[in-house]
This record gives structure tokens, sequence and C-alpha cells, in this order.
């Protein structure tokens, strides 16, 4: 089992991006496991990703918040060839309803333990 700091994303001093997606899955997997192991690989990898987080209940509903380092990183991603089928899929096979929202991260401060 992942420790508490393991699952929270290792972000910068702000200013930075948040990318919040905010979704309901439909029934059944529907290689959506695979898809979404695989976009975080990616997105790893791309200029400006700092980190991601992500949380699904047992009823499907799902956050998951990627950060940024700004707003052209993140229109990159979006962009990205091998990003556009997953966000396809999304929209046609695993989700019943979802929302994204940006946001600039002005400040942030808490305590993560170990």
């Amino acid at each position: 089992m992942p420790t508490n700091s393991d699952r929270f994303a290792k972000t910068p001093e702000p200013p930075y991006y948040a990318v919040i997606f905010s979704a309901q899955r439909t029934e059944g997997e529907h290689g959506y496991g695979q898809m979404a192991a695989r976009m975080t690989e990616l997105a790893v990898k791309q200029p400006g990703f700092l980190g991601i987080e992500s949380t699904r209940d047992a009823e499907g509903f799902g956050i998951t918040v990627s950060y940024w380092s700004s707003e052209d990183a993140i229109a990159a991603w979006k962009q990205h060839l091998d990003h556009k089928p997953a966000q396809e899929a999304g929209k046609k096979v695993w989700y019943v309803d979802y929302q994204l929202r940006v946001a600039k991260v002005e400040r942030a401060y808490g305590k993560v333990k170990s």
C-alpha cells in the first residue's frame, strides 16, 4: 500500500496550474485501466508536467488533478497525438458525464505524513 507521501503530487512553489478532471464512469472496464495507465506514463514525460493525484469511489465517480508549469504545457498535452484517442474514447465509451477545469494555483500549503 502506498504511503500518504506517495499519493500527493510533489509540486513546486506556486504559481503553477491545475487541470481538474471530474468524471462519472460508465459500467464495465472497456480497456479504461490500461489506457489510464498509458496516459499517465505519457503525461509524466511531457514538458511542464509537475505531478498527478487521482481517486475514484465505488460508484465510479472520480477526480484526477494534474499539475502543470504553464498554460502552454497544458495545451500541448491536450493536443498530443497519443492523448487524442483517449479523449475520444472517454467521450464515447468511458464517461457518462465529465467536467474539466483549469485553475492557476496561487498558494499551496499543507502537511503530508510519510
